[in-house]
Order: C-alpha cells, then sequence, then structure tokens
C-alpha cells in the first residue's frame, strides 16, 4: 500500500482508505481492509458507523488514521465541541485524527466554526482539521478563518464519471498543500463506470495491467499525488479487491485513454450553488431522484 503526505501535516497516510457511509458490511470487511493495509478509516457522526469503526480498530488504534466529521447541523461553537466528545466516545478513542466539517453552512459564521476546531485542536483531541464538500470559494472562506492552524484535506466527489473539482479545485488544493480525499470514486458503481465507457477502455487497460476493472478506475484517480480515496467495501473479497488498487501506477498513455473515452459529468455553476444550500443527506435524496429521471447522464 502506498502511503503519502497528509496536506502538510508530514504525517503519511495510506492512499487507499476504508469508507462508511451507507455501510452494511460486518466488522470483518473492515479489519480485513486494515490488516491489508489501508489503516485510514473514514466515517462520520451522521453515518451512524463510528461504533463499526471503533470495533474495527480495536486493538490496533495506534496504528490507523482516523477520520470522522462533525454534521452541517452542529456547527456553532458548542455544538462543534459537544458533537467532537460524542464521537470520541462512539469510536472508543481518546483523539481524532482528521475532524472533518461535514458540509458548509451559510448560517453559521465560518469563524465561529474554525475557531471551535481549532480548540479541539489544542486541546489534544484531534490532530488535524479537514473540510468535506467545500467548493473553491468555501474553501478558501474556511482557510482564511484559520488562526493557528491549516486546512489539511479536503473531501469531495471525484472519479472518472465525475469530474467537476478537475482542474479548478483539484489544482488549487495541490498549489495549497491541501490533500483532496476522493469519496465516491468508482462514482454509482461498477455498472455504471461501465455503461459511461462505450469503447471498452476500461477492460482494455485492465487486460493491459492485469487489474480488475474497479482497481483502473480506482487508480486513475490515485495518479495524483495529493489524491485518496475512500471507496466503500460491504465484502471482505471487496475490500481486498480495492486495496489492490495501490502499489502501482498506470502509464501516461492509459491514463490519456481513461480520460478520452470514460464519459463523465461536471457539474455547473446553479449546480453546484444548488447543492451548496442542502445538508449531505438531502444531497443524496435529490441525487437518487436524479438518477431515476437520468440514470446514465452523458458526459
Amino acid at each position: 500500500m502506498i502511503s503519502k503526505q497528509l496536506g502538510q501535516t508530514g504525517i503519511l497516510v495510506p492512499e487507499i482508505g476504508l469508507g462508511t457511509y451507507n455501510y452494511k458490511g460486518d466488522i470483518a470487511p473492515l479489519r480485513r481492509g486494515l490488516e491489508a493495509g489501508a489503516l485510514f478509516i473514514d466515517t462520520a457522526e451522521e453515518y451512524g458507523t463510528e461504533p463499526a469503526a471503533g470495533e474495527a480498530m480495536a486493538g490496533i488504534r495506534d496504528r490507523v488514521f482516523l477520520a470522522t466529521k462533525v454534521s452541517h447541523m452542529h456547527l456553532r461553537r458548542g455544538d462543534v465541541l459537544a458533537a467532537a466528545d460524542r464521537s470520541l466516545r462512539a469510536l472508543r478513542t481518546d483523539r481524532i485524527d482528521l475532524y472533518q466539517l461535514h458540509a458548509p453552512d451559510a448560517s453559521t459564521p465560518i469563524q465561529e466554526t474554525m475557531g471551535a476546531m481549532e480548540e479541539l485542536v489544542d486541546a489534544g483531541k484531534v490532530r488535524f482539521i479537514g473540510v468535506c464538500n467545500f467548493y473553491l470559494k468555501d474553501l478558501k472562506e474556511a482557510q482564511k478563518a484559520m488562526r493557528k492552524h491549516r486546512i489539511a484535506a479536503n473531501q469531495m466527489p471525484y472519479s472518472l464519471a465525475e469530474r467537476t473539482i478537475d482542474p479548478g479545485l483539484l489544482s488549487y488544493c495541490r498549489q495549497s498543500g491541501i490533500s483532496l480525499i476522493a469519496f465516491s470514486p468508482l462514482a454509482r458503481g461498477l455498472p455504471f463506470l461501465m455503461a459511461k465507457d462505450p469503447k471498452g477502455v476500461l477492460s482494455q487497460v485492465a487486460r493491459e495491467t492485469d487489474k480488475t476493472i474497479v482497481q483502473v478506475a480506482l487508480n486513475w484517480c490515485l495518479r495524483h499525488d495529493h489524491v485518496f480515496a475512500i471507496p466503500k467495501g460491504n465484502s471482505t473479497a471487496h475490500v481486498l479487491e480495492i486495496c489492490g488498487a495501490s502499489g502501482w501506477r498506470l502509464t501516461p498513455e492509459q491514463v490519456r485513454l481513461l480520460s478520452e473515452n470514460v464519459r463523465f459529468h461536471r457539474r455547473g455553476h446553479l449546480e453546484t450553488w444548488v447543492r451548496a444550500l442542502l445538508s449531505p443527506s438531502a444531497q443524496e435524496r435529490v441525487s437518487q431522484f436524479l438518477r431515476l429521471l437520468r440514470p446514465t447522464p452523458q458526459g
């Protein structure tokens, strides 16, 4: 498993982490993923998976990089501090390695929220601060609001089929020393990716590399030295397949073939603005509705 520096922290973190949004498996797949080298778990208070993450880390907590998130509904100072304590109890740990704002909230001053996050770092409860679903304007405002520390990472959707962050936000994060943690790095799943690949380039590259299509799609994201990926695996077999996406690299020609031939989506300014007003759960409901109306949108 290849490790990369997280932001400007000087800390090396496995480039493949274990995502737990809508996680349906038991503890075994998570534990097996940790044993296979994906010593990076991402969860959130909204997911309801913090207890499972805590159980999976039992006995090896010091080896695992743990990331969780404070809900967009808890961004006032007192709420942030209380949410962190609840997460610590649920995770059965005394520290959170990366504590992330789950989404921007225009009704709460960002200075108040980031100040509370810095308090948690100063108290030793949090090591590093991150954000999620922050597009360029929000990310710049959040960093400007910091007084003592820097934002280490921004978690955003990124995959062969979803490239809204490329090139603007992706380039800004690189230049600013902020890591990009790609969630939904397999888009809506393998069948969706295959439908977006009418020329069969994913299968071609998989044969050339002797890897699976899932591993090829993930490695395409990981080619950037500041990008991590947190796919979800509900079964041990899928988790091990995911782990196999690290430790090797696509050639420049293979990257070009995938980038040019797999159809992709980029959100326009209006869609991005509307989504910024919605909570993560509301965004997911909107996405599910749009999928019913447009099962295979063209990129």
